[in-house]
């Protein structure tokens, strides 16, 4: 669910020089660092760990958004002056450099290759979740599921594996589906042979069916 950053090393270069501006700390596995609705506009950049980026519905239903890793940023929509418009927890143990709005404007403005760096994240994050948007609206649970599994999954040899530890939850709250459905059709794959579960990761020992 996460973005690389740009890999050009102007932008490791401008990345590296503006996460140096904050200070570090350190949070506890499922701490909150941002809650949606808060008036903050500091830049966080990701050292260590994982977290995730939610929405809650009024239900008390989470809607995860992206996942950040290290050399990964994120609250940068801040910049506009605007109200956080999503929660950041961490999924593990992490730590953070976290860049005041203040430096962050004024870095903005005496480089302004750093701008053009945020435009282009800002476009992709754009497009990442006009897709979501596109299968929450168009996609059946399975096709959603089957998405998530292979966006979140890198090849091993002939199979494919999920990079982290996965829950039905955590599958749920990114397809917006509820725990029962995903079990349902988890097991339905795992009963085909087309998936299985190894120390909580998800193995896809072939390709998945377009359809179920």
């Amino acid at each position: 669910m996460s973005t690389p950053l740009d890999q050009d090393p102007v932008s490791n270069t401008l990345l590296s020089e503006i996460a140096a501006r904050g200070g570090m700390r350190r949070f506890p596995a499922h701490a909150i660092l941002i809650n949606e609705g808060d008036s903050s506009d500091s830049l966080y950049f990701v050292v260590e760990g994982r977290l995730k980026a939610f929405t809650t519905s009024e239900d008390g239903r989470e809607v995860v958004l992206a996942e950040h890793g290290p050399g990964e940023y994120f609250g940068e929509l801040s910049l506009d002056g605007g109200r956080r418009s999503a929660s950041i927890k961490a999924l593990e143990p992490c730590c953070c450099r976290i860049v005041p709005g203040s430096e962050l404007r004024h870095f903005l403005a005496e480089h302004p290759d750093f701008a053009m760096h945020l435009a282009r994240r800002l476009i992709r994050m754009v497009r990442r979740l006009t897709e979501q948007v596109h299968a929450l609206a168009v996609q059946d649970v399975y096709g959603r599921l089957a998405r998530v599994l292979m966006e979140a999954s890198d090849p091993v040899g002939s199979e494919r594996v999920t990079r982290h530890r996965m829950t039905q939850q955590d599958i749920a709250d990114r397809i917006g589906s509820s725990r029962e459905m995903v079990n349902r059709v988890l097991r339905e794959l795992t009963a085909g042979g087309y998936v299985s579960v190894a120390e909580g990761r998800y193995v896809i020992h072939r390709k998945l069916p377009s359809g179920w």
